[in-house]
């Protein structure tokens, strides 16, 4: 058997590795829920009972605790078995096992478990190993609540859990320096090792080279759960918790402990070693902790008086001069020797320290001896010694409880300074936890000191932000203590003797590392949140000086990082800051003008102001404050005072002395400037506007000088004008912006009713107020629908044109398609298409055939279209109709308009046929309109001259756009000859019909005609016919005679065709010469003749000449001009062709192959002048070359005057 110092020491090493109890005899069951009292020997639980036991119950029954313990719920619980389980203790290296030459191991690979234990240092090591084991517990609450009440486990230990197995191994080393292996294998005996009798002869079983005299094995060879090494207690009493090692008994609930899902063995080692020897039963009660005076701990642990003075003054050097001076006189003065190493510990005297307390312990063993002897092992870096003296110094406490615990703190004070800093805060806190039921009062003290002390640590180290948590985390307690004086009471001068320990200043300095900490983290604002609050906390004024320069730091510091904010867009922040350092320095200009910025980039104007405001009053002369004044009024939308404001700073700019200052100047623009910009600005607008429009907010109609007045009077002026002023040079952009969105206006496109509201009937009449009758609630909801829509202005051609001045009326005509791209909207009303109209409706209303309403659909980049209750077309949402397919497709069914044009229409003269087509299914109430209607399409500018009836219009019209274009195919119609000219159409109908426009030739065609004109010899001709082409003119069309360059073949017969109804037209049989015969229809009598029949009248078919005929472009389009610029670059400066283009000819022999498809000729009869008329027809005159290869035919090149 053990000794009884050797089991305590195993249970207490066990102890502290894993805060359970060992069980030195495991085959003795212990079970869950027994109770007893721990031999103070041995450290073994003596068994008293077991509360589940029926006379346990029955005492709970009658001290009336009502819990039933045989209820099933109330049972112990069994976990799952766990894995391998390994404990040692401190010191104990646990590696993998390693042979030696004199061991056979042939069966290691089979081994469950194995390893190898080095026990280091020159103390004592303990290991436990338990085989796959089981816990079994008390599952925490009600049972241990109820049952800890009882009378019977009164300063009794309560087994909650044990851990069972079928295997154990236990051993308790002897000696340092020693290796142990150890194995449990399977299968083939294994012999045992030299000088070793326990061998290994079972099939199952342990294995190992220990050679102590504390070691303990077993393995049960059926497996069975019969052993229980470990178990768990938990401890009651009204007074001090026993301590066993490492931690007292908590009395708080420890959950237990399940064993894993993993497959590692589980290792519980401790950090550290302790071994307390006290009784349980000798611990004093409430009443006695607080007996003795104030320095009795000083006199218990025999500081001397000189110690004592000197160390609590900071004079070491005095009192280890005065005790040297003892030793002198006596040698074997253990006291002083022992005083002496306390000071020489001190001043970090360690090897001095040691020596005078190993001599003072040598003249007598004493409680400070060994304190003495632990704080130097401590200092030489010998922690583990320096435990085992602390140890003995526990000898001479007498079981005092109160001195007991100043050594344990003194213990774990010691070690902190030792950089166990984890280790020794565990000790208090386990101490504190302990101590719950008595005074707790030295463990929060030195906890808190000692956490200052990690807070000075982690500072010193630059982890301020660290410092300044744990600082603030402890300092409402340190706050406690110090307003209730405790921190003053003397018998916490111990510590100052022992360590030097300042607890009179502890708040003062832990606040001023705060503050410190929180600045050098950048965490300002709690920094000066922290000043204030220690400067609130504390009437003395010693502290005027640091708290200046404090101050000025932290100003310093907000400033930095509210700047640093600011740059990273988090405006908040920068205020909190800027205002932190406003709240320490009110008389600071630059901190005002930091936050007016601030606030003025999140919006805040009425603060920024209030700052701009302070800054002025703190430096009048100052054009900062007048600045910040003016951007903050603007944003608060108080633009006459914001300019105003802003009028002040160049003014302050120009009277100050610095040179910097003053070339400032020139960044801002003067308010005259600004205002001359904004009216150049609204005439650019206003020329591409109506000259009248209806105000929608007043329902008043406005001329021109009207709108611009309203707009000067207008916030939106006074805004621009306000903001314009600051950044030189004269941004345009902004007020361009801010007039176009003023300015913007609504056009209203409609079918005219009957009564509609003239100029007359709503000059100076407010709309809203008209009797809503007829056509006016048409106009009056209109101007509704554009003021909801956020535009200020309205146009309907009803009301807005003066239709009695024949100025205005031409001008609006000519204006009107320019008004209608530029508006902003153009709402079309479809008066006669109810809100249950289908898709359709649109395309069936009398407004899609009107004359005027093609301009007004296509102009305008934004449109909708509204039913006649002014709701939305097929209630379609989209804010811009253009951008729906549904309405777009029926308007490009209904019109004939691609929905390209629909969308994005270029006026101008390309595609003029195709665009008169459009035009020709539509109608107007005045004859001239249709053609004036067209203006804007084709972008001409013509006199309106109603009365002249419509063929002259559309003459006039049609004359402008030839002249300008060189485009013939608006003389591609069928019908009547206009009196205006012979070439021209009488009425826009006559565009009806499709183009004559015959199918270009396939590729295969070109090359295949290609080829027989090389084969033919022509070349030459097609040369020449070519040069004669290319040098025509454009067409020339003024005073109604048409300059038409053309190829003219003349006509050799004319019959007429028997058997015809003379009474409406004729058809003849024409020929003409190197022309298929031709059959042509028409209203005109026409002479017949023959070759051998000659006439005076001289007859032709000419086929209109275009440049783009011949591959070149049209150079009325910039765009096939700058291809033709860009072609021309190519060509050889000397005018000769390469050799592959005289070889090929292709371009030539291309004109011939096209003039030799059929073509739209025109036909022409020669007026007694020698000018032409065209002779219409019913129908499309289709000519062709009777012989492509005789170009002669062809060669017939002139211009013709055709009235």
């Amino acid at each position: 058997m053990p000794s009884t110092a050797a089991s305590r020491r195993f249970i207490d090493l066990i102890r502290q590795a894993s805060s359970k109890w060992a069980n030195l005899d495991p085959p003795i069951e212990i079970k869950v829920g027994d109770y007893g009292k721990i031999d103070n020997d041995t450290g073994e639980l003596e068994i008293e009972g077991n509360i589940y036991d029926n006379s346990f119950q029955t005492s709970l029954n009658n001290q009336g605790l009502k819990i039933n313990l045989s209820d099933s719920s109330y049972q112990p619980k069994k976990g799952p078995i766990g894995d391998n389980m390994i404990i040692s203790s401190s010191g104990v290296k646990q590696g993998d096992l390693t042979l030696k030459p004199e061991v056979s191991f042939l069966n290691l690979a089979s081994a469950s478990v194995k390893a190898e234990f080095e026990f280091q240092g020159d103390k004592r090591g303990a290991v436990l190993v338990m085989y796959k084991p089981q816990q079994e517990y008390i599952s925490p609450g009600k049972v241990l609540t109820s049952v800890l009440k009882a009378d019977e486990l009164q300063d009794k230990y309560l087994v909650t859990s044990t851990f069972t197995c079928p295997g154990y191994y236990l051993y308790l080393s002897n000696k340092s320096g020693e290796r142990v292996a150890l194995a449990l294998t399977a299968g083939v005996p294994i012999p045992a090792p030299i000088g070793v009798s326990a061998g290994g002869e079972a099939s199952v079983d342990w294995w190992t080279d220990a050679q102590g005299a504390f070691l303990r094995k077993a393995f049960d060879k059926a497996g069975q759960y019969r052993y229980t090494p470990l178990y768990d207690l938990k401890y009651r009493s009204n007074g001090w918790p026993k301590v066993f090692g490492r931690a007292r008994n908590q009395s708080a609930r420890v959950p237990p402990v399940t064993f894993g899902y993993d497959t590692q063995m589980h290792h519980y080692e401790t950090t550290e070693h302790t071994g307390d020897h006290d009784s349980p039963n000798n611990y004093p009660s409430e009443t006695d902790e607080a007996s003795g005076s104030d320095d009795l701990l000083l006199d218990i642990f025999a500081i001397n008086t000189t110690v004592r003075n000197a160390s609590i003054a900071g004079d070491l050097h005095t009192a280890e001069d005065l005790l040297t001076q003892e030793i002198d006189t006596d040698d074997n003065n253990y006291a002083s020797y022992a005083n002496r190493s306390v000071v020489r510990a001190r001043n970090s005297e360690w090897d001095n320290a040691l020596q005078d307390a190993d001599k003072s312990i040598t003249i007598q063993p004493s409680l400070l001896g060994y304190i003495s002897k632990g704080i130097a092992l401590c200092g030489n870096e010998l922690p583990w010694d320096a435990m085992e003296a602390f140890d003995l110094a526990s000898i001479f406490l007498n079981r005092d409880p109160i001195t007991i615990d100043i050594l344990l703190l003194i213990k774990a004070v010691t070690l902190f300074n030792a950089g166990r800093r984890d280790e020794a805060m565990q000790r208090v806190q386990d101490l504190a936890t302990a101590c719950q039921h008595l005074d707790t009062l030295p463990c929060s003290v030195v906890n808190l000191y000692l956490r200052v002390q990690l807070a000075i640590i982690s500072f010193a180290d630059g982890r301020y932000s660290e410092a300044a948590d744990q600082l603030n985390d402890n300092i409402p307690s340190i706050t406690n203590l110090f307003s209730r004086r405790t921190l003053f009471e003397p018998r916490w001068k111990i510590f100052t003797v022992l360590f030097g320990w300042d607890l009179d200043s502890l708040w003062q300095t832990a606040n001023q590392m705060r503050c410190d900490a929180f600045l050098r983290a950048d965490r300002v604002i709690e920094a000066i949140k922290s000043h204030q609050y220690m400067m609130r906390k504390t009437a003395s004024s010693n502290g005027a000086l640091s708290h200046s320069v404090f101050k000025k730091n932290c100003i310093t510091r907000c400033v930095a990082k509210g700047d640093e904010a600011i740059a990273a867009s988090n405006y908040e922040t920068a205020i909190e800051l800027y205002s932190v350092g406003i709240g320490l320095d009110s008389s600071s200009e630059s901190l005002f003008t930091r936050r007016s910025k601030a606030n003025l980039e999140r919006n805040l104007y009425a603060e920024a102001l209030h700052d701009a405001d302070k800054v002025i009053e703190l430096n009048a002369s100052s054009y900062v404050g007048y600045e910040l004044k003016h951007t903050a009024l603007h944003g608060a939308q108080r633009y006459d005072e914001a300019i105003a404001a802003f009028k002040i700073v160049p003014s302050k700019l120009d009277d100050t002395s610095d040179a910097q200052i003053q070339k400032l100047r020139h960044k801002y623009v003067s308010p005259s400037e600004v205002e001359d910009a904004i009216r150049q600005v609204i005439h650019t607008q206003l020329d591409n506007a109506p000259l009248r429009l209806l105000n929608t907010s007043t329902g008043r109609l406005c001329n021109r000088d009207a709108q611009i007045n309203a707009f000067m009077e207008s916030v939106e002026y006074r805004e621009i004008l306000s903001s314009s002023m600051t950044h030189a040079p004269l941004q345009t952009d902004p007020i361009e912006e801010a007039v176009a969105k003023y300015f913007s206006w609504v056009m209203l496109s409609h079918r005219w009713g009957s009564k509609e509201p003239l100029l007359h009937d709503i000059q100076d009449k407010v709309v809203y107020d008209l009797d809503p009758v007829g056509a006016v609630v048409k106009l009056q909801n209109f101007c509704k629908v554009a003021r909801d829509k956020g535009y200020l202005w309205a146009w309907s051609d009803t009301c807005c044109i003066d239709q009695n001045s024949n100025v205005e009326l031409q001008r609006s005509v000519n204006s009107m398609f320019i008004w209608y791209r530029h508006s902003a909207l153009t709402i079309v009303y479809l008066s006669d298409v109810p809100p249950s109209a289908h898709s359709g409706a649109l395309a069936n209303s009398a407004w899609n055939t009107r004359g005027w309403t093609v301009q007004e659909f296509l102009a305008p980049a934004v449109i909708l279209f509204y039913h006649a209750d002014w709701t939305p077309y097929l209630e379609d949402r989209f804010q811009n109709h253009k951008e729906s397919v549904t309405i777009l497709q029926e308007l490009e069914d209904s019109t004939g308009i691609d929905m390209q044009s629909l969308v994005a229409f270029e006026p101008g003269t390309r595609g003029v046929r195709q665009k008169l087509q459009w035009a020709s299914t539509r109608v107007t109430t005045l004859q001239e309109d249709i053609a004036y209607s067209l203006f804007g399409i084709f972008g001409v500018y013509l006199p309106v001259i109603y009365g002249e009836m419509k063929q002259n219009a559309l003459g006039r019209l049609l004359q402008e756009i030839i002249a300008r274009s060189g485009d013939t195919t608006a003389l591609d119609w069928v019908g009547k000859s206009s009196n205006f000219n012979s070439c021209l159409p009488a009425d826009i109908t006559s565009y009806k019909a499709p183009p004559c426009m015959p199918p270009y030739p396939t590729e295969d065609v070109m090359q295949t005609s290609l080829s027989s004109l090389r084969h033919a010899m022509v070349v030459e001709s097609a040369l020449k016919l070519y040069t004669l082409l290319d040098n025509l003119g454009p067409p020339r069309f003024a005073t109604s005679r048409l300059q038409l360059p053309c190829i003219a073949f003349a006509v050799t017969e004319v019959r007429r065709k028997r058997d015809q109804n003379r009474a409406t037209c004729s058809t003849y049989e024409v020929k003409a010469g190197g022309l298929d015969d031709l059959l042509i229809t028409t209203k005109d009598k026409l002479v017949q003749f023959s070759p051998a029949r000659h006439t005076r009248q001289t007859l032709l078919l000419v086929r209109p000449w275009n440049r783009h005929d011949l591959g070149l472009p049209d150079l009325t389009d910039d765009r096939d001009a700058q291809s033709m610029y860009g072609s021309l670059l190519d060509e050889p400066l000397d005018g000769h062709r390469g050799e592959d283009e005289l070889v090929d000819q292709s371009r030539e022999l291309r004109l011939i192959v096209h003039l030799g498809q059929p073509f739209g000729a025109l036909f022409l009869a020669q007026q007694h002048g020698g000018e032409y008329k065209r002779i219409a027809s019913g129908h499309n005159i289709m000519a062709r070359v009777k012989d492509m290869t005789a170009v002669h035919d062809m060669m017939d090149v002139r211009t013709l005057e055709i009235l």
